[in-house]
């Protein structure tokens, strides 16, 4: 007689790249954080009110919550949980009483402490101390390190924050600025961003900054960044409009009523890093001799790619990164470099001098980041506009971008639109540069 061994249950996750992050139980409609940050001491304290609505009976739940917050007080519709604790990355409440399926929820969480970034595999990511500021740099899961969420890009909201700090510094964050009031040495800005966002696009720049309005050209930009770089700033970045213009043709409206911002911190970054309507630079970025020019055309792309139209699970994140890097491309073929079909050649021939081991619609985590996604994804969009041409193709994408507009997506969602475009079955090609390892003759 033998007798059969019970398997070990496993937890369910709502992303096996990011199995620590996010959360079941509820969907989160908007987000309101009053904060206070002292840049001196590194000190954040504030309320998050989070409304949401249940999509199965509650009695408890959980939000992503960085372990250097320490929470103090929470509430749920007004009353005080039976227990709420905080461990490994979590915020822990049960119910006094549980909670319908379709209730509405309106979560109250006091917190402070001395935010720091995440580890993750892919280095610190989140709240970061400058050297005479703070800047967040959220993805993919770094929200958790400055205010309670349901911190995966699946999850979508809308926000209002507001932010007190010492008057010397002003203090940026996502959507427009509504409100801006000095009282007692401290200023208190305001942001209200109406758009769904997921939380890893969710900012906070804190630093001794100027601010100057771009060329409208139809998309209000402005700029934020140190006195000391005005003048190579006006150099590098002096192209901006025109990046704007194009994209605007090529991938349909800019996707945010607020218009865009770029944040130069005056501190060098190692890369910089796109948000919902912002884009932020280091230093080294403004170095007066465009060297970057590649960058800030690939982050503006960002707001339609991965901002706007936003992957579901990790595992799709070539549909941020490799459509981006293609508009690198095309922006370096309208501006008079080399032309989209030379980098295609360039960079194909690359990617045959590397390992041939990673899967573009599923590169495991630790490669997810990896240049191999961003140019064989863009690589993949070059070989599509060949075969369909190029009408169709800006076609696909300007439908693309409305069709999934502040939504989220998986590659299927691509494959299955693209299909609307071509005279002939795509499959082969989504086999040979998504769903296989090897790299394709181009």
């Amino acid at each position: 007689m033998t007798r059969s061994k019970k398997k070990a249950s496993t937890a369910p996750v709502i992303d096996p790249y990011l199995p620590g992050n996010g959360n079941f139980g509820y969907r989160v409609s908007r987000y309101e954080l009053d904060l206070e940050y002292k840049v001196a001491i590194n000190r954040l304290s504030g309320t998050a009110t989070i409304t949401a609505v249940t999509l199965a009976a509650l009695r408890t739940f959980t939000l992503d919550l960085s372990d250097a917050l320490t929470v103090s007080k929470v509430s749920v519709n007004g009353r005080r949980p039976s227990q709420f604790s905080c461990a490994a990355g979590k915020l822990h409440i049960g119910l006094s009483s549980p909670l319908p399926a379709g209730a509405a929820m309106t979560i109250v969480v006091r917190y402070s402490g001395s935010p720091r970034p995440i580890r993750s595999y892919w280095g610190d990511v989140g709240f970061e101390e400058l050297t005479n500021g703070a800047l967040v740099a959220g993805q993919p899961n770094g929200a958790a390190s400055w205010f309670p969420c349901d911190d995966h890009p699946s999850s979508k909201a809308s926000y209002r924050i507001r932010i007190s700090t010492e008057g010397p510094y002003r203090a940026i964050a996502n959507g427009e600025l509504v409100s801006r009031r000095a009282r007692a040495g401290m200023t208190t800005w305001t942001y209200e961003l109406a758009e769904p966002t997921s939380s890893y696009l969710i900012t906070l720049q804190i630093g001794m900054y100027d601010t100057h309005r771009l060329a409208k050209n139809g998309v209000p930009i402005s700029a934020a960044l140190p006195a000391r770089l005005r003048r190579n700033f006006e150099h590098d970045f002096a192209r901006q409009p025109q990046m704007m213009k194009l994209f605007v043709k090529l991938f349909g409206p800019y996707p945010l009523a607020s218009g865009y911002t770029v944040v130069v911190t005056d501190d060098d970054l190692e890369i910089p890093l796109e948000a919902q309507g912002i884009s932020i630079f280091g230093a080294n970025h403004c170095d007066g001799h465009r060297s970057a020019e590649r960058l800030i055309a690939h982050e503006l792309a960002h707001q339609w790619f991965g901002n706007s139209v936003t992957a579901r699970r990790w595992r799709d994140i070539w549909l941020h990164e490799g459509f981006a890097c293609y508009a690198e491309w095309l922006w370096s073929e309208h501006s008079g470099g080399r032309s989209a079909d030379e980098w295609a050649r360039h960079y194909h021939q690359r990617l045959l001098d590397s390992p041939q081991d990673l899967l573009l619609a599923d590169p495991g985590p630790r490669d997810m980041f990896d240049d191999r996604v961003y140019k064989r994804g863009a690589l993949t969009l070059h070989v599509l506009r060949g075969r369909i041409g190029d009408e169709k193709f800006f076609a696909l994408l300007r439908d693309w971008t409305s069709r999934y507009r502040h939504a989220t997506v998986l590659t299927d969602d691509f494959t299955g639109l693209a299909a609307n475009y071509a005279d002939d079955s795509l499959r082969g090609l989504w086999d040979a540069w998504l769903y296989s390892k090897d790299v394709p003759a181009l």
